[in-house]
């Protein structure tokens, strides 16, 4: 997998933590270096594992998929950008909790919320023969990273930010599906 691509999918996987974590920030009132802690690694630990379990699943059903493989990762990878879009413009309330988010069940649950996404690529990489375990390195590295400075950002600026960033990785899973099914196409 090309760099520039692998970065462009981790940037675009990390938008829903980054936009999640802007909300945390809002709702909390300091940011301590624990909280920070606690959810970028939780964050970036689940971007990097439910690739691989997608990977895992698509691995046993590639014989099958491989004729339309890019039609279907242009698929995945349209309709969870086009997901983050509709909910970003969407008008939704955001749940605003009196309980520390990132302890619990909280952090659990948003930890795989925000991950979602990652299983349907890491479904759609194994449906290309791609090597999983440097992009989910990446992947959870980017989350993580994007997490720390989302969680700190919204404690400053959420309000600015979170929605036009899902919007952002919305648009950039997007793109690296259409450059796949094009690339297929023209190949």
């Amino acid at each position: 997998m090309e760099p520039l691509t692998l970065i462009g999918m981790a940037i675009g996987l990390a938008m829903d933590a980054f936009a999640v974590s802007i909300g945390v920030g809002l709702t909390l009132k300091q940011v301590s270096l624990r909280q920070t802690f606690r959810l970028s690694y939780h964050f970036g630990l689940f971007q990097a594992l439910m690739p691989v379990l997608g990977w895992l699943a698509g691995r046993s059903l590639v014989d099958w998929i491989a004729p339309v493989d890019h039609w279907i990762a242009f698929g995945l990878l349209g309709l969870i950008g086009g997901k983050m879009i509709y909910e970003a413009v969407s008008e939704r309330d955001d749940e605003v909790r009196k309980k520390d988010p990132t302890k619990g069940a909280s952090l659990v649950i948003l930890s795989v919320a925000t991950s979602i996404d990652a299983l349907a690529v890491g479904l759609s990489l194994a449906l290309l023969g791609v090597d999983i375990w440097y992009p989910a390195l990446v992947i959870g590295l980017v989350a993580l990273a994007f997490t720390a400075v989302g969680l700190h950002l919204g404690k400053r600026f959420g309000a600015l930010f979170g929605r036009r960033m899902e919007i952002l990785g919305g648009i950039i899973l997007i793109a690296i599906g259409l450059r796949i099914l094009i690339e297929h196409l023209t190949a």
